[in-house]
């Protein structure tokens, strides 16, 4: 009896701007212009201060928990305009701590701060704005990403989706229902993995004995790829690349960003209480921020007084959100029924006018309501 290997694969680590700011200019050709560099830093800039004003907010009683972005902003952020700019029909599927990518992608500052003081016209997504809302349950949207990508497919649609998720994802069943689904189907999904080395509490050594999550996608015969996920050269390559696949292909792909959230899992988590001092403070020299403007200064793109200018637009920015997301009209009880019926049936249309719910039961197929 002979003994034959009948399957063997190869994970690439792809890395093109390290953490001191030097770029690999042969691996970065076709990726990023600097003008797009600059915008990208200022974006993640922005989205920054966005964090840490979202912070003070919850602290101060006026929202509601929050999960900060810091430390994460790179990845969404290279994915982020790679979706954007190659294809109208893309479509975004977020976890949430991907606020750089849902911005950069139609979606208003002002929605993700509703959305965590409340305010359900935080999930109310703009016409011709292919997002949906922020998912909170874990590992249950990679689902409707393929669920968008077999309807893309069948309207022979030019668009992809795109699902962000955490590692903590992986360890759920729909997570890999949905790979499973997408891959028998030949549905064109990526599934971007942000690896940050922590489920909540639970450290990546005791959730998984994968050397990589990057491979839990070669279990459904997927492309697989593993990128610095505090780079954002790495993040706009590989995402640009797997949508090009994902199209020409009709196959699914999986990316694993290895990055690090910089603070707590939530405002409601104490990360010191888990998380040792020199694990976070190794990884704070890391900052995708502070990489990006080490590469910008070192290209004579940036210096000190435009740091000063930006940092002081942020704050006029993310005041304007704040000022717009707390001083909203309130809502009327019309929200109750204009967003769930494409049509509204009559005893809801009467429910509406009157506000009254005594319309239930005076309809002869309702009149076990009453019993």
């Amino acid at each position: 009896m002979a003994k034959n290997i009948v399957y063997s694969a190869e994970i690439e680590h792809t890395q093109i701007l390290d953490e001191n700011g030097k770029l690999d200019a042969r691996l970065a050709k076709g990726t990023l212009t600097d003008d797009e560099v600059v915008f990208l830093y200022e974006k993640m800039s922005v989205c920054r201060h966005y964090d840490e004003i979202a912070f003070k907010l919850q602290r101060s009683g006026r929202m509601g928990t929050y999960p900060q972005n810091k430390g994460q902003e790179a990845g969404p952020a290279g994915a982020g305009l790679a979706i954007k700019k190659f294809g109208e029909e893309n479509w975004l599927i977020p976890c949430y701590r991907e606020n750089i990518a849902l911005f950069l992608n139609g979606l208003p500052m002002e929605k993700i701060l509703l959305h965590w003081m409340g305010d359900e016209r935080g999930n109310q997504i703009p016409d011709g704005v292919n997002i949906l809302p922020i998912s909170i349950p874990i590992g249950t949207h990679p689902l409707h990403a393929a669920g968008i990508a077999w309807a893309l497919k069948y309207q022979k649609k030019d668009g992809v989706a795109v699902a962000f998720f955490g590692d903590g994802a992986t360890s759920e069943g729909d997570c890999h229902e949905a790979m499973n689904f997408a891959s028998a189907l030949n549905l064109p999904v990526i599934f971007f993995c942000q690896n940050n080395f922590w489920a909540i509490s639970v450290p990546r050594s005791k959730q998984t004995g994968s050397e990589t999550f990057a491979q839990k996608g070669l279990a459904y015969g997927m492309k697989c790829h593993q990128i610095d996920g505090n780079d954002i050269f790495a993040s706009y390559k590989i995402m640009k690349e797997s949508i090009e696949y994902a199209k020409k292909e009709n196959k699914p792909v999986f990316i694993e960003a290895v990055t690090y959230r910089l603070g707590d899992h939530t405002t409601a988590d104490d990360a010191r209480r888990y998380r040792d001092d020199e694990e976070l403070e190794a990884w704070l020299g890391k900052d995708p921020l502070i990489r990006v403007r080490k590469y910008l200064e070192s290209k004579k793109l940036w210096d000190d007084s435009k740091q000063e200018a930006l940092e002081a637009r942020a704050k006029e920015i993310v005041s304007e959100v704040v000022k717009n997301a707390e001083g909203i009209e309130k809502p009327t009880t019309d929200d109750i029924f204009d967003y769930t019926f494409a049509s509204l049936p009559p005893e809801l249309q009467i429910q509406k006018r009157t506000g009254r719910t005594s319309s239930i039961g005076q309809m002869p197929e309702q009149e076990t309501l009453g019993a």
